[in-house]
């Protein structure tokens, strides 16, 4: 059983805005990878360039509705 599944209500600490507004303006770098510790990934970004964009659109609309997750598998919600 992992955390998640042990605890249905936890949300990352990360800051969902400080997630959303690097993803937003730095997102073809992947710097809202690096943020919530999906480095391996935000590496493929820079060298993808956010995927043409494409990658970095899907993340935009992951933060956005809250299902992005970071890299313990939490998702970064809006908490206000």
């Amino acid at each position: 059983m992992t955390y998640q599944q042990s605890h249905p209500e936890a949300v990352s600490s990360r800051s969902w805005l400080t997630a959303l507004l690097l993803c937003f303006f730095l997102g073809v770098v992947g710097a809202h990878r690096f943020y919530t510790g999906k480095t391996g990934t935000a590496i493929l970004m820079i060298v993808t360039c956010g995927g043409a964009g494409v990658w970095t659109l899907i993340d935009l609309i992951m933060i956005i509705v809250g299902s992005f997750k970071d890299s313990e598998g939490l998702p970064v919600k809006n908490q206000g």
